[in-house]
């Protein structure tokens, strides 16, 4: 159960190599200790690692399961085994893949996949997340969005489309899951400084992973729906989303 000062005792991670994800579990374990269950691909020495450090930064326990967001079937059984040991209070659904821009929309076969990781993955977990937490009574989930769903660019349509679909998945179910005492919070960041985004030429805003954390962690003890990171680009957006679509294609975006 989430204590009064929204601090949560089993934290579960969705990714669990995600290097923004742990830094939200760090930013938690900062404020009090906590079960940690890690759920990611089998066989990845980051899990090892990132276990490691969550003990020394004061978690109670840490546990990893294997997860594979493709392996759609799968899921209610991760989902009951990280149920196994109690009730879970904090979800974080934190993967996704960038890709090949370019090489995204002409290999049908490659596309299909990374739809499936990126987009119908979250959704499989996201309904199984807000049946264990309808029927629990409480819980708080944090789902990793993009700020590039919020008007999606040419220069990166396929995964843009993605974030948007899971934008609109996440925020709705959170207002589907309040009247059972379920939080749903869905960030927004832009640019961060991960290994994802490291072979890229850093955008204006971009922001450590530790500032989203912060942000992310501070907006779920304050039980909103929305939190962009950093909060400027709630205003970058919202300018870009009202700029007519011939000029918008012309843009260098």
């Amino acid at each position: 159960m989430i204590n009064a000062t929204g601090n949560p005792q089993t934290i579960l991670l969705l990714g669990g190599t995600s290097e923004i994800g742990l830094a939200i579990v760090h930013e938690y374990l900062s404020s009090a200790p906590a079960r940690v269950i890690l759920a990611g691909l089998p066989g990845r020495q980051e899990r090892d690692q990132a276990a490691a450090e969550l003990m020394a930064a004061g978690a109670t326990a840490v546990t990893g399961i294997d997860f594979d967001a493709l392996d759609f079937p799968t899921h209610p059984a991760v989902i009951e085994e990280a149920w196994s040991w109690g009730d879970v209070d904090v979800a974080i659904v934190a993967w996704g893949i960038l890709g090949d821009a370019e090489a995204l929309w002409q290999n049908q076969a490659t596309v299909v996949d990374y739809v499936g990781v990126n987009y119908t993955g979250a959704v499989s977990i996201g309904v199984l997340l807000g049946q264990k937490m309808k029927a629990q009574g409480h819980g708080q989930i944090i789902a990793m969005s993009s700020a590039a769903g919020q008007r999606v660019r040419r220069s990166n349509f396929v995964y843009g489309s993605t974030k948007a679909g899971l934008d609109g998945f996440y925020l709705n179910l959170g207002q589907a899951l309040e009247p059972y005492g379920v939080k749903v919070l869905v960030v927004r960041p832009g640019m961060v400084r991960t290994r994802m985004s490291a072979h890229l030429k850093e955008a204006p805003l971009t922001v450590d992973k530790e500032e989203v954390a912060q942000l992310v962690v501070k907006a779920a003890k304050a039980g909103r729906e929305i939190v962009w990171t950093p909060p400027v680009f709630e205003l970058v957006m919202l300018v870009l989303r009202h700029i007519p679509r011939p000029i918008f294609r012309r843009l260098p975006l």
